[in-house]
């Protein structure tokens, strides 16, 4: 049996790392700021993930759209099913969904 390189080690201790937990009682801008922001910045701006805030493609999209892509990931986007609740996922959601509002 082959063991992994040094690099691929160490890439996968970085990329552990890169996910914080937050507690399971969290409200949805904590759950972001945590899981979300890093990607998708801190003001829903966009970066390496597409932008969230108001006027953004994915403010029109329904909320089973947003709730299916956190949970399942799409694209470059992770999953996030085994990292958050169905519960703290719905957190999220609503907290776009107000910041979209607003």
């Amino acid at each position: 049996m082959k063991r992994p390189s040094l690099a691929l080690a160490t890439l996968a201790l970085v990329l552990a790392g890169c996910v914080e937990g937050v507690d399971e009682n969290a409200g949805g801008e904590e759950i972001y700021a945590a899981m979300c922001a890093r990607c998708h910045g801190s003001d829903l701006e966009g970066g390496v993930g597409n932008a969230l805030g108001s006027g953004s493609a994915l403010a029109d999209k329904p909320d089973a759209y947003l709730i299916a892509s956190i949970t399942d990931g799409r694209g470059r986007m992770p999953a996030f099913r085994s990292s958050l609740t169905a519960e703290q996922i719905d957190r999220v959601a609503a907290y776009l969904r107000e910041q979209q509002a607003g």
